[in-house]
């Protein structure tokens, strides 16, 4: 049998969970995978078939998109190319993980597809999404559109949907709490960190996109983003501090980690994201402001933990979508 995998590259979390899927997934065949996008700082381990340019955005400094940066990146061209020249009839299966290219050759060429992310539990009118942000509907619809869809979200708002995929290695770590606070904030400045957490009475390790070389200045460690000191960084810290994404938050609760989401201005999904998360006792701050130190220092002084069910059923997931959905 042959797969194609089509991931999307904006962001960490993507590559992360076909970091765990993709080797299941090579049990039941040839498996081709296919990039598109351009921010994502962790990479596959296996090569790939197609690396596409995509469709993405571009993180801003100051808690929202870079406008202008993202329409400097586009290339609707080469994305209408892209679409029309992947070829699909050598596949039994096309599985999408919100990747533009692979769902619209696929919408094109009259090729089932099946979702197999977190933003298709959205094609539930059960998950939880801000009334206010109606209009942002359409990313959700014609994005990445598929023929069938597997979700994952926080909790099992509908029968499709599951609870998130938790990497093996994070599933394998040894936890401590060694005291400090771990932060991927990528929509934001090195600069605008360092002058809200500095003089916080404790230690941060800021995983951050904008610098090649680790620095410290006062409480707060600088480290260019990198799985595995990020991931070493989480599995001993006391909390995470993170925006809206959904893997990020999903790891650090699973290991028992207290989190503070700060989901990025003017950005639908991580909105959403942050609404959920709130539902079950995650702290959520909508930007950075001069109130910000308070709302920290009142977080750090809480010890609640949040206890989640996430169990491990990755692949039993895979084995009903391959036995479902594969044209074999």
């Amino acid at each position: 049998m042959k797969i194609l995998f089509g991931i999307q590259g904006t962001g960490n979390g993507h590559i992360s969970r076909a970091r765990e899927i993709v080797p299941l997934l090579q049990q039941y065949g040839e498996v081709d995978l296919v990039v598109s996008g351009t921010e994502a700082e962790v990479s596959l381990s296996q090569p790939l078939a197609h690396k596409f340019h995509g469709f993405s955005f571009v993180f801003g400094k100051n808690g929202g998109v870079d406008n202008w940066a993202t329409y400097k990146l586009m290339n609707l061209r080469q994305l209408y190319k892209d679409m029309h020249s992947l070829p699909l009839a050598q596949y039994d299966l096309v599985i999408n993980d919100f990747e533009p290219v692979t769902a619209w050759a696929c919408r094109l060429q009259k090729v089932p597809s099946v979702s197999l992310s977190h933003q298709c539990s959205f094609v539930s009118p059960k998950t939880p999404r801000p009334k206010s942000w109606d209009w942002a509907e359409w990313l959700f619809k014609y994005y990445s559109p598929t023929t069938y869809h597997i979700g994952f979200h926080f909790e099992r708002y509908d029968d499709f949907i599951h609870t998130p995929v938790i990497r093996s290695d994070i599933r394998k770590m040894e936890t401590s709490n060694l005291g400090h606070y771990t932060v991927y904030l990528p929509a934001y400045s090195d600069k605008t960190l360092l002058k809200h957490l500095s003089g916080t009475d404790a230690e941060w390790h800021v995983f951050s996109k904008r610098t090649k070389t680790a620095y410290r200045e006062g409480n707060v460690h600088i480290f260019p983003v990198n799985n595995d000191g990020f991931n070493k960084s989480l599995a001993s810290c006391t909390g995470l501090l993170s925006g809206g994404g959904f893997e990020g938050p999903a790891e650090a609760l699973f290991l028992g980690k207290k989190v503070m989401m700060i989901p990025m201005k003017g950005q639908y999904e991580q909105q959403c994201n942050a609404l959920s998360a709130s539902r079950l006792g995650v702290s959520v701050v909508s930007t950075i402001t001069d109130s910000f130190r308070s709302e920290v220092n009142n977080w750090l002084a809480d010890d609640r933990r949040i206890n989640v069910d996430f169990p491990d059923e990755t692949a039993k997931i895979v084995d009903d979508m391959v036995k479902k959905y594969a044209r074999w």
